[in-house]
């Protein structure tokens, strides 16, 4: 699951990880998120941290209260992405603007690549 107010960033992500071969359900803000998050179960989340109406600390404090325990990757932009990654208590990170490459590697720590049929 992809979590971004940045459309851009949002349909780039998703697209890519959907050529990739991942199923990808995609929300453009915490509440969002949440709320599809009680439909599906995602088996990793791709976060960004500054979004409006539930940002990533929210969210991912919501997640702790709800026993939901996933892991989390965040994507920002921002100098401290380390940090506020840890913060969260997140898997990791990937730092915008990122490569392509990076994003998948990324994700391939945590998800196995789907198999071709």
């Amino acid at each position: 699951m992809v979590i971004d107010d940045d459309p851009s960033i949002l349909i780039t992500v998703a697209e890519i990880l959907r050529f990739e071969g991942y199923e990808v359900a995609t929300a453009t803000n915490g509440a969002d998120g949440l709320r599809i998050l009680e439909q599906i179960q995602p088996t990793l989340l791709l976060l960004d941290m500054r979004m409006p109406v539930l940002d990533g600390w929210g969210f991912t404090q919501t997640l702790r209260e709800r026993g939901i325990t996933l892991p989390v990757l965040i994507m920002t932009a921002a100098q401290d992405a380390r940090r506020w990654a840890e913060e969260v208590n997140a898997a990791g990170y990937v730092a915008k603007p990122f490569q392509l490459l990076d994003l998948i590697e990324a994700v391939e720590q945590f998800q196995e690549p789907p198999q071709s049929e």
